[in-house]
C-alpha cells in the first residue's frame, strides 16, 4: 500500500479497513497524516463519544474494549474490542493527539442491545436465571469466518443465515486457498499504504455487493442508514474535510446516494433500552477467539509485532522467539536464529510471497529452533503468536460502584488482575492472605470466577489455600450483573447469600451456602442461612440428603477454627444431622441394587470422614483444637485413625464416634435377609479396620465368611470391591497381609467357570485402581505362592521380596517420634511408641 491519499475535493475520505489489521492501521495513520481532516468518524457505538478522550490518558493501555450494557439488565452486553494495532485505535490516537473531534457513527448500543435481545428471544425461549456472557450475541464481533472489515450486526450469532465472507471470495478470485495468507500478502506486507489501496478495496467491496446484495447481513441496512445520517451531520459541521474509518464492507453503502428521509424511515420504530458504556481491559487471547466476545483473529501477538516493528520484522520476531525459548531452558543460539531467518525467507521466495509471513516463520521455528518438536512450538504459539497481554484502563474511566470497590480492594490486597493464569498460595494465618481468600470466595458467590480453588501441593491443613487466577474480559460483565446485589463486594455477596438461602430447595444447597458464607466471612448472612438450614434439616428425612449435607457442614465448623468465626450453632446442627444419619443409615442400606449400593457407599464414606472431623473439631466434646496447630485430620492416611485410644462414653450421648463405630460393626456383620449389599458390608469392615477398631483376625474372619462357598460369586466380588477397592489403599493391605491375599486367591480359584464371566468386571474394576507397583508386587506374591497356613508373613513363612519374615515392634517404634513430629503431634508422654508401632 503506497502512494498519496486522494484529493480532498472527492468528498469525505472513506477508509475501508479490516478490523484489527496492522496493515490497515498503518495505512489509516498515514492517510490521516497526509490529509489532516477536521473530524474523524469511526464505526462504533455513539454512546462512546462521551468517553473517547480517555483513550489519551497515560494509564490507558490496549488491548481495551468499549463495554455497553443495558442499565436494567447488565447481563445484556456487548463489547467493541480495540488492540494497539486496530485501525480504529490508530485513528483515535491520531485525532486526540491533533485535537481533532472523534465521533462514533454506528447504530447506538441502546438499539443494538435491544435488537439482539429481541432476536434471541424470538429464536428460543428465555433461559432461567442470568444469561451466560460467553453465549451473548456480540454487536462488535466479526463475521464467522473473519472478513476484511466487518463487525457483525446485533444478533449475528444466529447460525441460520448464510453469509458471504468477502475475504474468502477475494482470496479465491486471486488464486489463494487461504484468505488469511492472501490478506497478509496484499495488505499487511505492502508498506504504509495510501489512496490506491483504499480505492482498490472499496471497488472490490462494491463489486461483491453488486453480486451478492447484502450477502446475508440483513441488519446492515439499518446500521448503514445510521452511519449515513451521522456522516451528513458531520459534513454540515465540518464540510467535506471528514475522514471515516469503517469496515471495508460498509464503504459502498456510505457512498450510496440516498435521502435523509429514507434513512430515518429505516431507523423508525427500532427497539431501545437505556444503555451504559465504559472502557474495560481486554486480552490478546480474547482477540483470538471467533465466538462469544472474541474478535476473530488467530494471531494477535503476531499482528501486534508487525504493527510495532519499525523494520526487519522477521529478524525481530525470531529473536523474540529465541529469547522465550532460552528463558524456558531450551538450547537456542544466535546461529539458530540466523539459520531460521534464512529458512523463513527461502520458504517465502519458494511460495511466491513478498515477505515471510506467520506460516513461514513458524515453519522455520519448528525446523530450526524447536528441532521438529511440538512441545516448544506450543509454547511459542501460546506466548507469542497469541499472547497473554492484558490491557489497562485509567481510574477516571466510568465504572459501576461495585467495580470501583473491587478495584480498591484488589489494590489494597496487592492482587492485580492478570491475563496469564497463575497459581496463588495463601496462608490464612496471615492477614493479607486471609483478606485475599475472603475476596475470592465472595466473588465466586457472586458468579465472578476470577479464581478457582486448586489442590495444595504442600500442607493439607485448613490454614492453606491454593487458587488458580486468570482475569477474563467477560468478568467485567459478571461484575456489572452483580451490581444489583450491592455497591460493595461485601454487601453484594451478603445480599445474594441471604436471597439464595431463602430460595434454596434442598438441604445440601443450604449447607454448601453456609460453608461459602464462612469462607467469605459473610457474618451478616449467617443468621438467615442458619434459620433456613435448621428448617430444612428438621423436615428432610432422606438419609442420602442428610449424608450429602453433613460433610459441608462439618467443614464449615472446622473453618471457624482458623478464620476466627463462631461456629457453635453450626456445630449443633451438624451433631443433630449426624445423630439422624446414625439412626437412618442401617435401614437405608437394605435391598439396594448395584447403583444404589455404590451411591450409599459414597455417602457412608463421606459421613465417616465428617464424623471424624466433627470429633476432632471439638463439637462433640465441647473443646476446640488450636488453630493452625498442624494436627489436621487430612494429614492422616485415614482421617479418623489416631494412635491414642479413646475412652468409650466420652462426649455427647456416649460419644458420637463410638456409636458410629458400633453402627459400622452392625453393618459389617450383616449376612441375613433382608440382605445388605456386599459392597456396603465390605466397606464398613474396611473403615473399621482403618480406624483400628477391627482386629486383623476379625477382618480375616469376615472376609472368610463373605467368600465362603455358600455366597454367590457376584455378591462375594462385591464384598471384595467394598473392602479392598482401589481408592482405599486396599492393594497395600493385600501386600502386607498375606492371609487376606490368600483368602482372595483361594476364593477366585474356586469360582465356577459359568460364574466367572459375571465376576470378572467387578474384580477388574477393583484391581485396576491400584498403582502399577502395587499390582506388580501382588503378581509376584501370587506367583511365589501363598504363605504358610495360619501365618501372615510370620516366622517360617516365605518372605515377600523386600520384606522380612515378620514385624519387629521395637525397630518399628523408632520411627514413631519422627512421624509425630511430621504430623505436628505432641510426643507421647507415656512412651507407648512400641505399642503404637505394633498397632
Amino acid at each position: 500500500m503506497t502512494g498519496a491519499p486522494r484529493a480532498r475535493t472527492a468528498g469525505p475520505l472513506l477508509l475501508g479497513v479490516r478490523h484489527h489489521g496492522p496493515g490497515s492501521a498503518r495505512a489509516v495513520r498515514a492517510a490521516l497524516e497526509a490529509c489532516a481532516p477536521r473530524a474523524v468518524l469511526i464505526e462504533g457505538p455513539p454512546e462512546a463519544d462521551a468517553i473517547v478522550r480517555l483513550a489519551a490518558e497515560k494509564d490507558m493501555r490496549p488491548p481495551v474494549a468499549l463495554l455497553a450494557h443495558a442499565a436494567d439488565d447488565p447481563g445484556r452486553a456487548g463489547f467493541w474490542p480495540l488492540a494497539g494495532f486496530s485501525p480504529e485505535w490508530a485513528a483515535i490516537q491520531w485525532a486526540l493527539a491533533h485535537e481533532v473531534p472523534v465521533r462514533f457513527i454506528d447504530l447506538p448500543a441502546a438499539n443494538s442491545l435491544a435488537m439482539s435481545a429481541k432476536q434471541t428471544s424470538a429464536a428460543a425461549p428465555a433461559p432461567a436465571g442470568p444469561p451466560d456472557p460467553a453465549a451473548l450475541p456480540d454487536p462488535a464481533a466479526p463475521l464467522e469466518p473473519v472478513d476484511p472489515g466487518e463487525q457483525a450486526a446485533p444478533g449475528a450469532g444466529s447460525a441460520e443465515r448464510l453469509r458471504v465472507d468477502p475475504l474468502s471470495v477475494l482470496a479465491e478470485t486471486a488464486g489463494y486457498d487461504d484468505p488469511e495468507r492472501w490478506w497478509e500478502d496484499v495488505i499487511e506486507h505492502r508498506g504504509t499504504g495510501g489512496a490506491e489501496a483504499f480505492t482498490a478495496v472499496a471497488e472490490a467491496m462494491e463489486a461483491l455487493r453488486a453480486e451478492y446484495g447484502h450477502g446475508g447481513h440483513e441488519d446492515d441496512a439499518v446500521r448503514e442508514a445510521h452511519m449515513r445520517l451521522r456522516l451528513r451531520e458531520a459534513r454540515r459541521e465540518f464540510g467535506d474535510e471528514v475522514a471515516v474509518v469503517c469496515g471495508a464492507w460498509h464503504v459502498p453503502a456510505l457512498g450510496e446516494r440516498t435521502t435523509a428521509t429514507a434513512d430515518r424511515k429505516l431507523l423508525k420504530g427500532l427497539p431501545k433500552v437505556k444503555a451504559e458504556i465504559s472502557w474495560v481491559p481486554w486480552t490478546h487471547r480474547r482477540l483470538a477467539r471467533h465466538s462469544g466476545y472474541g474478535a476473530g483473529i488467530t494471531s494477535p501477538g503476531w499482528y501486534d509485532h508487525l504493527f510495532h516493528a519499525p523494520d526487519r520484522p522477521v529478524e525481530r520476531w525470531l529473536t523474540k522467539v529465541a529469547g522465550l525459548l532460552r528463558a524456558e531452558d531450551f538450547a537456542v543460539s544466535s546461529a539458530h536464529v540466523i539459520e531460521a531467518v534464512r529458512l523463513a525467507e527461502t520458504l517465502a521466495a519458494m511460495r511466491g510471497r513478498p515477505l515471510a509471513g506467520l506460516a513461514e516463520t513458524l515453519d522455520a521455528v519448528r525446523a530450526v529452533l524447536c528441532e521438529g518438536s511440538d512441545v516448544p512450538m506450543g509454547l511459542v504459539w501460546d506466548r507469542l503468536v497469541v499472547g497473554d497481554v492484558l490491557g489497562e484502563v485509567p481510574e477516571s474511566a466510568p465504572a459501576a460502584p461495585l467495580q470501583r470497590d473491587l478495584t480498591r480492594t484488589q489494590r489494597s490486597l496487592r492482587l492485580k488482575p492478570e491475563a496469564l493464569e497463575r497459581e496463588l498460595e495463601l496462608d490464612l494465618r496471615k492477614e493479607t492472605d486471609a483478606g485475599r481468600s475472603r475476596l475470592l470466595h465472595r466473588l465466586r458467590l457472586l458468579g465472578v470466577d476470577w479464581g478457582s480453588p486448586a489442590v495444595s501441593r504442600g500442607s493439607t491443613g485448613t490454614f492453606r489455600e491454593t487458587w488458580r487466577l486468570r482475569w477474563e474480559p467477560e468478568l467485567s460483565v459478571r461484575v456489572a450483573e452483580a451490581g444489583v446485589w450491592g455497591t460493595t463486594v461485601l454487601s453484594a455477596a451478603t445480599a445474594k447469600a441471604e436471597t439464595e438461602a431463602r430460595s434454596a430447595k434442598g438441604l445440601a444447597e443450604v449447607t454448601e451456602l453456609a460453608e461459602r458464607c464462612l469462607l467469605g466471612a459473610l457474618s451478616g448472612a449467617l443468621p438467615v442461612v442458619m434459620r433456613s438450614l435448621a428448617d430444612r434439616a428438621a423436615l428432610d428425612a432422606d438419609v442420602g440428603h442428610l449424608a450429602q449435607a453433613l460433610p459441608a457442614l462439618v467443614r464449615s465448623v472446622r473453618y471457624g477454627d482458623v478464620r476466627g468465626t463462631d461456629t457453635a450453632a453450626l456445630g449443633e446442627v451438624a451433631v443433630g444431622l449426624a445423630e439422624r444419619i446414625l439412626v437412618g443409615l442401617p435401614p437405608a442400606c437394605v435391598g439396594l441394587d448395584a447403583d444404589g449400593a455404590a451411591e450409599m457407599r459414597g455417602h457412608m464414606e463421606a459421613v465417616h470422614r465428617a464424623i471424624g472431623l466433627l470429633s476432632e473439631s471439638g463439637s462433640e466434646t465441647g473443646t476446640q483444637p488450636e488453630a493452625g496447630s498442624g494436627a489436621e485430620p487430612e494429614t492422616w492416611p485415614a482421617a479418623e485413625a489416631r494412635p491414642q485410644p479413646r475412652a468409650a462414653g466420652s462426649g455427647a450421648a456416649g460419644g458420637l464416634r463410638e456409636r458410629w463405630a458400633a453402627m459400622l460393626r452392625s453393618l459389617a456383620g450383616r449376612d441375613g435377609t433382608p440382605a445388605t449389599p456386599g459392597l456396603i458390608r465390605g466397606r464398613a469392615a474396611r473403615l473399621l479396620l482403618d480406624d483400628a477398631r477391627l482386629a486383623e483376625d476379625e477382618a480375616a474372619r469376615l472376609m472368610g465368611l463373605a467368600l465362603s462357598p455358600g455366597i454367590e460369586p457376584p455378591e462375594a466380588a462385591s464384598w471384595i470391591e467394598g473392602f479392598i477397592g482401589g481408592g482405599a489403599g486396599g492393594g497395600m493391605l493385600l501386600v502386607h497381609d498375606e492371609r487376606l491375599l490368600g483368602l482372595v486367591d483361594r476364593w477366585l480359584i474356586s469360582v465356577p467357570a459359568e460364574a466367572f464371566t459375571d465376576v470378572l468386571p467387578l474384580l477388574r474394576r477393583t484391581f485396576s485402581g491400584y498403582d502399577t507397583g502395587v499390582r506388580r508386587t501382588l503378581g509376584e506374591l501370587v506367583r511365589r505362592g501363598p504363605a504358610a497356613e495360619g501365618h501372615s508373613g510370620g516366622q517360617g513363612a516365605p518372605a515377600a521380596p523386600g520384606f522380612g519374615p515378620g514385624l519387629d515392634p521395637h525397630r518399628a517404634a523408632a520411627v514413631v517420634p519422627t512421624v509425630r513430629l511430621l504430623l505436628g503431634l505432641d510426643p507421647d508422654p507415656h512412651g507407648n511408641d512400641t505399642m503404637e508401632a505394633a498397632r
